[in-house]
């Protein structure tokens, strides 16, 4: 497999250092890609760059996730206005570890292979790094005009944000460009990536490598493209916020939803993107989408092939199941085979209400649903669309508007779903 190719016909390839592809054909290569840990969470954004690393291990070379525990504590120029929050350490290496965790649903650490990925964190050679060996040792190789020159610092110096740009931010460059020497020189590290964004600052790295270790030195940069929706708006981003890789954030559920729900276009793109499927097998997926685009035949297998990546076959089946209960022909034996936190992740959203066993239990569904809760305007509006079989209590129909709520009604125990005909849903808590 050729990596670079690979990332071309993938849509991965955004620019690359001359001589990239002739150094990666010369035999196994190490390349890095920086994670900043400011959670201990990836979320969508971070994939793109995951998955250059999982394509760039496929192709039998060494892959390196750097988190940056040092960096991640200061702001970057070619990011958010804002500066970063000082971590602890303690939080820094539980977010690490939660890390770490993640990567290796794409990355293989564990094995004798020569090019098994390594998770190396840059707090580890930066934290003893005194700020006048960073001068001596770094900073005179690096001219300011040099620095100045790179879009990322210019465009915050033009106006781009309120409150200019921090010393600690100019610097930023430096302490990546730091990295990659110092991975150069340990891990014979010849190759970074990221993202297109971060061209500026990876190439800060090939030139700091080149004027302290000679000309000879050969370093190299690739970046992928910043991927965003159909409308230019940024990847990855809800109305809830980010879509997240932990399921405390986002359950599999939602996260299976995201990728169910983009456009045809987007889909056409992010199954080569977010995918090891091969060629052939893209192109004939896309073909019998375009056939018919109503079965949402692309977007289901997208949906299939990353929420098993990150998740599980087992969070895919249950993220499926799920879907049907909304969108298909669901029985009371669909919902009873949900988790609880699928279960409310369907039904985030819909009218809630909470009562107490006493007022659920023993008593009518009609007063229930039409005085204790809102789920029906009236009594009268109930029992009409009830005798025209518009109700339905726990995905089954309701046999009479004044039926008996029974203890064994409640779904795990302290739930009830109540349906409106066929969109409508209200969920009610018994506690």
């Amino acid at each position: 497999m050729n990596f670079v190719e690979e990332l071309k016909w993938r849509g991965m390839l955004h620019q690359m250092m001359p001589g990239t592809d002739e150094l990666l054909e010369k035999g196994m290569t190490t390349a890095y890609v920086g994670i900043d840990p400011t959670a201990d969470s990836l979320h969508i954004g971070h994939l793109c760059s995951v998955m250059m690393l999982r394509h760039f291990q496929r192709a039998g070379h060494k892959p390196l996730a750097l988190v940056g525990g040092a960096t991640g504590m200061i702001g970057d120029p070619s990011g958010k206005s804002a500066e970063r929050n000082l971590l602890t350490e303690d939080i820094l290496r539980h977010n690490v570890a939660c890390i770490k965790k993640q990567l290796s649903h794409f990355l293989d650490f564990d094995s004798d292979a020569p090019n098994a990925a390594e998770l190396v964190n840059n707090y580890d050679w930066m934290k003893d790094f005194t700020f006048l060996d960073f001068a001596r040792e770094v900073g005179k190789h690096i001219t300011v005009n040099y620095m100045m020159a790179k879009d990322s610092v210019k465009k915050r110096l033009n106006g781009e944000a309120r409150d200019g740009l921090s010393f600690t931010e100019f610097t930023y460059q430096l302490l990546q460009g730091y990295d990659f020497l110092h991975l150069y020189e340990t891990k014979n590290c010849k190759l970074q990536m990221g993202g297109s964004d971060q061209w500026g600052n990876i190439t800060t790295g090939t030139e700091l490598i080149r004027r302290t270790l000679g000309a000879e030195a050969d370093a190299y940069a690739l970046t992928c493209p910043l991927i965003t929706k159909a409308d230019g708006k940024k990847f990855g981003k809800t109305e809830q916020g980010n879509v997240w890789l932990d399921r405390r954030y986002t359950t599999p559920y939602k996260f299976y939803q995201f990728w169910l729900n983009v456009g045809d276009e987007e889909a056409e793109r992010y199954i080569k993107i977010f995918t090891s499927l091969e060629h052939d097998e893209i192109d004939a997926l896309i073909a019998e989408h375009r056939a018919d685009p109503g079965r949402r035949l692309l977007q289901k297998r997208l949906g299939e092939e990353v929420t098993c990546m990150v998740h599980s076959r087992a969070d895919y089946e249950m993220a499926l199941e799920a879907s049907n209960i909304l969108f298909g022909k669901a029985t009371k034996d669909s919902l009873l085979k949900l988790d609880e936190e699928t279960f409310l992740s369907v039904f985030d959203g819909v009218p809630h209400f909470e009562v107490s066993r006493d007022q659920a239990v023993g008593a009518k569904a009609v007063d229930l649903f039409a005085e204790a809760t809102k789920c029906f305007a009236s009594k009268g509006e109930m029992r009409k669309l009830t005798q025209g079989g518009g109700v339905s209590l726990n995905k089954e129909k309701l046999a009479a508007f004044d039926q008996e709520i029974k203890a064994e009604d409640l779904i795990d125990g302290k739930y009830l779903l109540v349906q409106r005909g066929k969109k409508n849903y209200f969920l009610i808590t018994v506690k």
